[in-house]
């Protein structure tokens, strides 16, 4: 499927993978209950689509649509910020944003998707 504005036709789907902090085995039960429905409504605040998710108990995988004018890494960095604070709030009784605490590792895997 492609999207179009004006003069541009393009279709740019992403595979990206980030992990927790550590590697922790941190995405179980109530976290994974909540994370698909979240995701996919924050990338619907970038215009964007989660195409395809899997939640592993200590990675995510998404096929992720992009459109032109957003970044990759500007996407990723909203969702794992905003994410981030629903679960310290969530489900670890935090009310404020502490500095310094983070649950997603710093950096993540992205890779074009092709067409066959």
């Amino acid at each position: 499927m492609y999207s179009s504005i004006n003069h541009t036709c393009w279709e740019c789907k992403y595979h990206v993978v980030f992990i927790p902090k550590y590697r922790k085995k941190a995405i179980y039960s109530q976290i994974r209950k909540s994370l698909g429905k979240v995701f996919k409504e924050l990338a619907r605040q970038k215009e964007c689509l989660v195409e395809e998710g899997h939640l592993c108990s200590d990675h995510i995988h998404m096929l992720l649509s992009v459109p032109l004018k957003y970044s990759v890494s500007q996407v990723i960095g909203y969702m794992k910020g905003k994410r981030a604070i629903y679960i310290s709030r969530n489900f670890y009784g935090r009310n404020c944003n502490y500095v310094g605490y983070k649950f997603w590792a710093r950096g993540y895997f992205v890779s074009t998707v092709g067409r066959n």
